[in-house]
Parts: C-alpha cells; structure tokens; sequence
C-alpha cells in the first residue's frame, strides 16, 4: 500500500518517541533529553538519548537515530508499513489506502479486523494454559526436570493444556464459534461434526510475532506418546515458513551477544535461555527459509545454525545452508555448529558446560567450508570424475551467493579443487548458465509466425536481431580492476561535480536493488545527513520497505509536491546524472561515496567527543572505537584514490 507522506508527517506529529521508546528502554530525564541504555548494543553507561523536542533519538555509542518509525523497525524488526499501522492504531489513526479500490479496502480492513480478533482468542488460550501450568504438578514436574525456572518459564509464557477433549469449553462459553476453529485451536469430526481441542495434556509454548501477539502454539507430550511435537496449522495469523519461535523474547539478547543461535525446537530454545544463552530461536517444525534468514537479518548481522550431528542433522543443514546463501553478503557472518549425534544444546551443555557449548560456537563451521563440503559430498576429489561432479554440485551454490569478495574467494577455491584456472571454472560455468538461459528462452519463446500483428506491424520476433556485439569477459585478462564491486571506487572513476550526497541520491534513485547492498551503517549515515539530503534518503527507505524495487519515473510520481522533489530532480537531471553502464562499477562508484561519508561523519563524531573527554569517562573509549573504524575506512580510500 502506499502511504501518503503526509500522513507519515502527521502520525509522527502524534506519537511522543520518549513514550514509544519507553516501553522498550528504561529512560531517566537528563536536562532536555532521557537518557538510557542503548538497546541497540550491549553497554554498562548510558549513551543512548531521546529529545523530546525533536523527536528523535540518538546513540553517541553505536551512532543509531531515527524517529519513532524507525526505531519500531530497528528494535521490533517490524517492516515500514507494519511500524507506520502500529503507530497508527496507538494515536487512534486510519492509516489511508486511497490508491486501492473500495472493494479491496472493505477486503483488507475485514482481514485486519480478522487477525486482531484471531490473536485476542489466541491470547485469551494461552492465558488459560498457563494458569493450568500452576494447577498440574506433573506439568511442573515436566519443566523443573528439565531445568526450567520459574522466571523462564514466564518470561516465554509457558503453559499446559490439560487432559480431556473440550477443556477450552470452560474458557470459550461459545465453544462452536468458527474462530476457534480458524485460530488452530479446536478441530472438528469430518463425518460426525463433533468438536474437540486440538492441543490435550501437552506442555504449551505459546509462538508470538515480533510485536509480541500470540499467534500459535507448540505442544509437547509430557512422556514418549507420538506425534512427540503438535503445532498449530496455517492460519491468517500464523504461517510456519515466516515465524521464529522466541524471537520476540530474544530479540534483545540477540544485539546484546551480537548474533542469533537458531535450534531444532521449543525445548531446545527455553533450556538455552535457562543455561546462559537467551539469544537463540527455533524454526516451527520445518526447514529453514529465505523468510525466516530475511527476519531474523534485522536484528543482526551473524546467524549461527545449531544442528545434531547425525544424517537428519545434515540434511536439515544443507536446506538451511541453501536458504542462507542469498544473503551472505560480505558483512554478514553465517555459520553452522554440529553437536556429537548424541547430543542437542540442552544435554550437551549439561554434560560439558556453558564454556564448552560456547567455545563450540566459536569454533562454528563458516559457511564457505561448509559449502565446499557440501559440494564435495560423496565426490572422490582424487578422480577427475569426482572432480568434475564436485564443480557441478558447486555451481548452482556458489551462483546463489550475492556477488562481492566471498564470492569471488570461493570460485578461486573451488576451482583449486577441481584441478582448474579461476579462469577457466569461470569461462565453464559461463557457458553452462547461458547454455541453461537458451534452454529456457527457447522453451519459453512463441511460436514463430509471419501472421501481421492486429495494427498491421509485423511481430517482434520477425524483426531483424540486433548485430552481435563483443563483450569481454570479466575474468580475461586485461586493465585491472577491482574484484570486490563494493570497495572503494577505483583509480580514474569519473569526477564528481556535484556533492557526494548528490551523487549518492543520484545512484540510489537510479538502482533502487542498491539499497539491498547497503549495511545498517550505510543507512544511518545517509538518514542522518544535514536538510535536504537527509529527508531525501529518509522517504527512499520507506518507498524501498513497502513496494521493493521502483524505477525513477515511478519514484518522479511519488515525489509530485513532496519537499525533497526540488532536490531529487536536480540530481537526476543534467549531464551529471548519467547513470547507464557496468553495474558493478556504478556500485563501486556508490561504496567509495559512502565510504567518504562516513569518514566526515566520523569526524564530526570525534570533534564532539573531545569536549566531553574531561567529563565523560568514557568518551576516550569511544573516540578510540571511532578512530580504528576511520582507520579503516581511510586505508581502503587511499588504496583507489
């Protein structure tokens, strides 16, 4: 849907961001501001402030800032849209949808409303299962016998659904209203109709959305009874293949220890918290998936996959693996831990320690090896064959990797392991994906006809084809040019005769797909910038979060009478904003604008800091952590400029 930006100007003119934070950030007034603990990174003083008066917060730590909206996005892992109708209920908004048509709009609010009232009945169950938790000692007897606290226990809400088969008639009067039956709780008889619960003397882990709405269950047996794990099914609330099972209970503990463990199942994830690990999660019963990574990528920028070492083990792996590879880009850490095929986190950690289970993770297989065995699997690498089946299994892996230095590392070190020049596995490999893309075309094209088209024009497929044109492949050898399309931009890339900012809105508004390159630090940078820039980049997230990638005549629409539209049109215009060419090197062209940036931002960061240095004493440790970041930032400069 789109939402009008004046809309968004007023919902914000609404909201009170010290409230909004407030409920997620312990905050103590100071002067104008309240201060607290950023909840963004782990930190012993506070440096994390919100301003009343302008309604925003900053973090003189991690360098985080934003407005209500963003920080609903940040913290809750919510997306544009779904932060903006949040807001929007708290201040008593109807979030307009003027763009879709009536019929559509009466759909959408009557699936609103559905949802709402599917999450109160949900909520409504799992209040009842966890006061019949304290009134069954065999339940409680169940947890303490796992370790289970008291605290843990309530902190994930668990719970109990007694025996017998209509004991949520007690709960629901109208124990035949269809939305027990919609929400997964009740099933009905396919011949005699009659009603039951689905969920009967299981232990209960209520499944919650990152806004903390119960919108299913996990049940467990309390002996060896089969199925031993009962879910709900599919709802218009609860889909499997997108939720994480103690995500909204982890999400906190995730920034805290700066990565995700993702386990097998519920009792695996609450041992976890009990035992020192309160950061992990649990997909609900079914294989990892793009949807789950592309979640759970929100709240950090490391994943660690825990998995049995058995056969089950490593298959669940391999799909898990396949689901991760589009996103591992080259500043995300993906790794994949096998325990001894006797042991799950819990019992391990019980026979070995925390200690033990930590240095495990540590020591977590990276995701190129991993690949590369995977590829390897059942291949005898001693044989040209095995060699040769290797490179096949490798090909369709490493082409789901997101172009950048891993990518690259990894065609090198497979191809070494296949007996090839990279050269050579790269020209092979070319030749086989456009072999696969004619098969396709081929498959896919119409059939050849000389009838005229109804205007009288003959039909595209008998015009002439275009004259060959020779293009060089990337690894012949040749001007050398950066491997990695996201250093710094390289010697000779043209002159910039607008501001950086400019260029940087120009090639943005140009590749939208650029924004799914761009790290968190990337993005607060260029939100953070002076007025009009700012703004600008500010609006290009949003119209990115809700309708993905957008051409700039379709963005020039958008920005009819929007205060950024001066600005967005000054740097599309003009000779400057040539913007067609080698993706690769507009990309390159973008990373060394950014780069730049941050290192002004960094040292503006640093003038502040001096001022503070006799006053805070952490101030030093801060101006230090910034120094080394622009260090860095101005050696990978100085290497292309």
């Amino acid at each position: 849907m789109s939402i009008p930006q004046s809309f968004i100007q007023e919902l914000l003119a609404r909201v009170d961001v010290v409230e909004i934070v407030g409920r997620y950030v312990q905050l103590k007034k100071g002067g104008a501001n309240f201060m607290g603990l950023c909840p963004f990174h782990g930190e012993k003083s506070p440096s994390f402030s919100v301003s009343p008066s302008k309604q925003f917060y900053h973090c003189f730590g991690c360098g985080k800032n934003g407005n209500a909206i963003s920080f609903l996005m940040e913290h809750a892992g919510m997306g544009f849209v779904e932060a903006v109708q949040d807001l929007a209920q708290q201040v008593g908004l109807q979030v307009p949808d003027d763009d879709i048509s009536p019929q559509e709009k009466e759909r959408a609010a009557a699936q609103r409303q559905k949802q709402a009232t599917l999450t109160d009945v949900l909520e409504k169950a799992a209040d009842a299962y966890r006061r019949q938790l304290r009134a069954s000692p065999r339940a409680v007897d169940y947890f303490k016998g796992r370790g289970v606290s008291g605290a843990v226990a309530k902190a994930y809400g668990l719970g109990y659904a007694p025996e017998g088969w209509r004991s949520l008639a007690s709960v629901f009067p109208q124990y035949d209203d269809p939305l027990l039956e919609e929400s997964g709780l009740v099933l009905v008889g396919e011949e005699d109709h009659k009603r039951y619960d689905r969920f009967r003397d299981r232990v209960m882990f209520p499944i919650r959305n990152v806004k903390g709405e119960c919108i299913g269950f996990g049940g467990r047996v309390l002996g060896d009874e089969k199925p031993k794990y009962l879910n709900s099914p599919e709802t218009p609330v609860f889909h499997k293949g997108r939720e994480l099972y103690g995500l909204f209970e982890a999400r906190t503990a995730i920034r805290e220890q700066g990565y995700a463990l993702i386990t097998e199942g519920y009792m695996d994830v609450v041992a976890l918290a009990q035992l020192g690990f309160p950061n992990a999660v649990a997909t609900l019963g079914t294989a990892c998936t793009p949807d789950h990574l592309q979640k759970l990528l929100r709240f950090t920028e490391a994943i660690v996959f825990s998995f049995d070492g058995d056969a089950a083990g490593r298959r669940a792996a391999r799909k898990a693996l396949e689901a991760a590879l589009p996103h591992a880009s080259d500043t995300r850490s993906i790794k994949f831990l096998f325990l001894p095929a006797e042991h799950d986190p819990d019992s391990f950690i019980r026979a070995h320690g925390t200690e033990a289970f930590a240095r495990h993770i540590g020591d977590a297989m990276p995701l190129s090896r991993f690949l590369v065995e995977a590829a390897s699997d059942n291949c005898d690498l001693g044989t040209a064959e095995g060699r040769a089946h290797m490179a096949s299994n490798a090909r369709p892996l490493w082409s789901a990797l997101p172009d950048g230095v891993l990518k690259r590392q990894l065609l090198s070190e497979l191809a070494e392991l296949a007996q090839l020049s990279t050269a050579d596995m790269a020209e092979l490999w070319t030749q086989v994906a456009s072999r696969d893309a004619a098969r396709t075309a081929s498959y896919q094209a119409p059939p050849r006809t000389s009838m005229p088209a109804p205007d009288g024009e003959p039909p595209p497929w008998d015009a002439a084809p275009p004259s060959p044109r020779r293009t060089q492949r990337p690894w012949k050898k040749g001007p050398k040019r950066p491997e990695d399309p996201w250093a710094s931009a390289p010697r000779g890339v043209r002159t910039l005769p607008f501001s950086r900012a400019d260029h940087a809105a120009r090639l943005l508004l140009s590749h939208m797909e650029f924004l799914d390159h761009l790290t968190q630090e990337d993005h607060t940078a260029l939100c953070s910038l002076e007025m009009p820039h700012g703004p600008l980049f500010v609006w290009l997230e949003g119209q990115f979060h809700e309708h993905g990638h957008q051409t700039w005549a379709v963005l020039r629409e958008s920005l009819r009478d929007h205060p950024c539209e001066d600005l967005a049109h000054k740097v599309m215009t003009g000779s400057h904003a040539q913007t067609e060419g080698d993706l690769k090197e507009l990309r390159t062209e973008l990373r060394g604008l950014l780069n730049r940036i941050l290192i002004e931002q960094i040292k503006t960061q640093q003038n502040d800091l001096i001022h503070t240095l006799s006053k805070d004493p952490t101030a030093l440790e801060r101006y230090r952590d910034l120094q080394t970041r622009r260090n860095a930032l101005e050696k990978v400069a100085a290497q292309h400029s």
